[in-house]
Order: structure tokens, then C-alpha cells, then sequence
């Protein structure tokens, strides 16, 4: 589950580097009990790039990939303000992503 949630931080900030350029974002991890393991990575700027064409790259699919191998979900959108988060939760000790 560690290599599950490092490579979801890594795609996610390679993301906002990717599509935002240098904006700020904000990188949360969290136990949510004893149960699960909370990662969130929000951007607030808007991205400097034209909008992509669906199915124009893997990072989102390869991350709730990685999510379900360790039985967990991941979701990742626009925000109205022009941003986008990435949000996913993890069960603990539920096998290793590889």
C-alpha cells in the first residue's frame, strides 16, 4: 500500500506541474481511523493549457488502477474555481500495489 500511495502523490503533482505549471497546491494524507488511508492533492489555479482530448493520457486511469489494486477508490475533477483535486482512500493492510 506505501508504493500505491507514493506513485498516486507522484502522478498527481506531475500532473499539476504538467497542466497548471508552478501553482501552489496542497498535498494531504491522512488515517482515517484504523481502517484507511486518505490522500488528497488539490491545485487552485486554473490549468494553462487547452482542455485535452478525452483518453489523452493514462495518468488518471493508471492511479485508480492503483487505487483498486489495494481495494480502494479514486476520484479526480475540476473544481469550479478553476483548479482540480485528486482524491483517493485506501484500506490498510488489504495487500501491496505492484
Amino acid at each position: 500500500m506505501e508504493l500505491a500511495v507514493y506513485r498516486i502523490v507522484q502522478e498527481a503533482l506531475t500532473n499539476v506541474v504538467k497542466h497548471a505549471g508552478s501553482a501552489d497546491c496542497r498535498v494531504n494524507l491522512s488515517r482515517t481511523g484504523p481502517g484507511a488511508v486518505e490522500i488528497e492533492v488539490v491545485n487552485d489555479a486554473p490549468s494553462r493549457l487547452p482542455p485535452r482530448r478525452p483518453g489523452g493520457g493514462h495518468g488518471l486511469i493508471g492511479m485508480r488502477e492503483r487505487a483498486a489494486m489495494c481495494g480502494g477508490t479514486l476520484s479526480a475533477g475540476p473544481l469550479a474555481t478553476g483548479g482540480f483535486r485528486v482524491h483517493a482512500r485506501l484500506p490498510c493492510g488489504l495487500g501491496t500495489a505492484r
